[in-house]
C-alpha cells in the first residue's frame, strides 16, 4: 500500500511537470517575451525559450522604392490641441517622417525645434514634416508647453505624433526590441522621406547620440524632386539646386566626368 509521504511526493512531482509543460507552451506562445518567473536565460533555454532579436535591436522592414507603411488616426498634438493624423493626409506632398527616442531628453528637442522652425523651407518645396515617438500625446503637450530654455519645445509648427502602441515604430523598423537594450521600447532616430505617391525614397537611421541635419534633409528632398521632374538626369554627390547633374546614359555621362575631373593629373 502506497504511503502518504510517497503519494505526496508523486503529487508534487506531477504538479511540477505540469507547470514546466505549461511554461514551455507559454514561452512559445509569447514569441520571445521573457515570462516574469525569475528564471535565468539558461533555465528558460531548457524549456524551449529563445530570446527574440537577441543580436539586433531592430528589424528593418521598410526599403526605398516601396510604399510607406500606412497609419491611420494616430493621436497627435497640433497647435497645442489633440487631434489625429493619418499618412493619407499627405497624399500629393513630400513628407519627412522622423522618429525620435524620448520626450524631455537631450538631442531630441534640438532636432524637433530645428525642423519646426524650418517648416517654411519645407513647404516651399511642397513638403511637410511629422515628428513621432512612443510617448503619449499628453506627454508631448506637456513638453511643448515647457519653455525652450528649460529643455522644452515651445511653439511648434509641425505635428508631434504619439505612437503609444509602438506599431508605427515597429512597422518602420526603428523600434528597439532587444530586452537588454537601455532603449528597449523606444524608437531610434529614423528619418524617412516619402514622395507624393506614398513611396519611400530615402531612409536615415542614427543611433541615439547624434542628431540629424535639416539642411541635408532639404538638400535630399530637392534632389529627388529635381530628378523626378527631369527624367534621364541623376544628381551626383553633394548636388545642390543649380549645380550640374549627370545624364543617365553610358556615353553622355562622360561630359560630366570630364568637366568635373578632367583637370586632375594622373598620380
Amino acid at each position: 500500500m502506497m504511503s502518504l509521504r510517497t503519494l505526496l511526493k508523486m503529487t508534487l512531482l506531477l504538479a511540477a511537470l505540469v507547470a514546466i509543460h505549461g511554461l514551455k507552451e507559454k514561452a512559445k506562445a509569447v514569441g520571445g517575451l521573457v515570462p516574469e518567473i525569475g528564471l535565468t536565460e539558461a533555465q528558460l533555454a531548457t524549456l524551449g525559450y529563445v530570446k527574440k532579436n537577441q543580436h539586433s535591436s531592430t528589424s528593418l522592414q521598410v526599403t526605398p522604392r516601396k510604399h510607406a507603411p500606412q497609419f491611420h488616426d494616430v493621436k497627435a498634438v497640433v497647435d497645442e490641441k489633440f487631434t489625429t493624423v493619418s499618412l493619407d493626409d499627405y497624399k500629393g506632398k513630400w513628407l519627412v517622417l522622423f522618429f525620435y527616442p524620448f520626450d524631455f531628453t537631450f538631442v531630441c528637442p534640438t532636432e524637433i525645434v530645428s525642423f519646426s522652425d524650418s517648416i517654411k523651407s519645407f513647404r516651399a518645396i511642397n513638403a511637410e514634416v511629422l515628428a513621432i515617438s512612443t510617448d503619449s500625446h499628453h506627454t508631448h503637450l506637456a513638453w511643448i508647453k515647457t519653455p525652450r530654455d528649460k529643455g522644452g519645445l515651445g511653439k511648434m509648427n509641425i505635428p508631434i505624433l504619439a505612437d503609444i502602441s509602438k506599431r508605427i515604430s515597429s512597422d518602420y523598423g526603428v523600434l528597439v526590441t532587444d530586452e537588454d537594450d537601455e532603449m528597449f521600447g523606444a524608437a531610434l532616430r529614423g528619418l524617412f522621406i516619402i514622395d507624393p505617391k506614398g513611396v519611400v525614397r530615402s531612409i536615415q537611421i542614427n543611433d541615439d547620440q547624434v542628431g540629424r541635419s535639416v539642411d541635408e534633409t532639404l538638400r535630399i528632398l530637392k534632389a529627388f524632386s529635381y530628378a523626378d521632374s527631369h527624367p534621364g538626369e541623376v544628381c551626383p554627390a553633394n548636388w545642390t539646386p543649380g549645380s550640374k547633374t549627370i545624364k543617365a546614359d553610358q556615353e553622355a555621362k562622360y561630359a560630366f566626368f570630364e568637366a568635373t575631373y578632367g583637370s586632375e593629373k594622373e598620380l
